[in-house]
């Protein structure tokens, strides 16, 4: 086996998850360029927790989480997973993530034996120049990231995005890579409606806004091989009470449909900005 790196560092190393006692496991991460935990981590380490208490015949098929507290990136958080059901095709577990201060995330996950039946997709990968046409503006070393502008498309965010690492052919990695990414374009959908929205041109550390992740859900369709480029596409709906809902598909790069995903996203004007 190969060592394993830096958990701030290292994707997969992140995923590594220390038992403590039956059905907890802890975690660690990074501290991200706003301060604190990336609500990705959170979700994809609490879906690594409760994948460890499933037969592997059992796939993800989806999740849905709420995030209650921000977290502190000085302390690891603790997964607690209770087995809600186990059944002949689905099995569900529900995570709770805490840290010092109390719960931060609440995820509950469904899984199903994978059964024969026809596949039929109606959704329809929009066009985009491909991931070598556009300029790379990851944030984080745990993925990679190329943005498709959207500036006449009001409320949309469009991107391509993969996981840094060798994630080997662990279904529940590659799961779990996903869930990492996919909390990262919701909130762009959700600023390009505010009519105070910053520029193209604007510093990042002058960003009027801070946002909060509310809720997130995420339905696996198909497998995914996260170390490939896959388009990220959102739509958000509108803006209430500071609160902006997306909705977004995710597609290889020939269109097949794998996973979809919304958003609750709380946006607010940054005192400090």
């Amino acid at each position: 086996m190969p060592a394993m790196g830096d958990p701030t560092t290292d994707f997969v190393a992140m995923l590594d998850l220390e038992p403590h006692g039956p059905d907890v496991w802890v975690g660690t991460g990074p501290r991200y360029p706003w301060g604190g935990l990336y609500g990705g981590q959170i979700v994809a380490q609490a879906l690594r927790a409760a994948s460890h208490t499933v037969d592997p015949s059992y796939r993800v098929h989806s999740l849905h989480a709420y995030f209650i507290r921000r977290g502190d990136h000085s302390e690891p958080v603790r997964y607690e997973v209770d087995r809600v059901r186990n059944g002949r095709s689905f099995a569900t577990r529900t995570v709770t993530a805490r840290q010092a201060v109390g719960a931060i995330l609440s995820v509950s996950v469904s899984y199903q034996v994978d059964e024969a039946a026809p596949e039929v997709q109606i959704a329809e990968m929009p066009g985009a120049a491909g991931p070598d046409e556009l300029r790379q503006d990851s944030w984080s070393s745990m993925f990679e990231r190329a943005t498709v502008p959207t500036p006449d498309l009001p409320g949309r965010s469009r991107g391509w995005m993969r996981i840094c690492g060798d994630l080997g052919d662990d279904p529940v990695l590659h799961a779990c890579a996903l869930a990492y990414m996919s909390d990262d374009y919701p909130t762009d959908a959700v600023v390009s409606l505010r009519p105070d929205r910053p520029g193209p041109d604007d510093a990042p550390d002058e960003h009027p806004f801070i946002a909060f992740s509310l809720d997130h859900a995420i339905w696996f369709h198909r497998p995914i091989q996260a170390e490939a480029w896959h388009l990220t596409a959102m739509i958000c709906h509108g803006l209430i009470s500071s609160r902006g809902l997306t909705v977004g598909h995710v597609f290889t790069p020939e269109g097949v449909h794998v996973a979809s995903v919304t958003q609750e996203v709380l946006l607010r004007r940054n005192r400090n900005a």
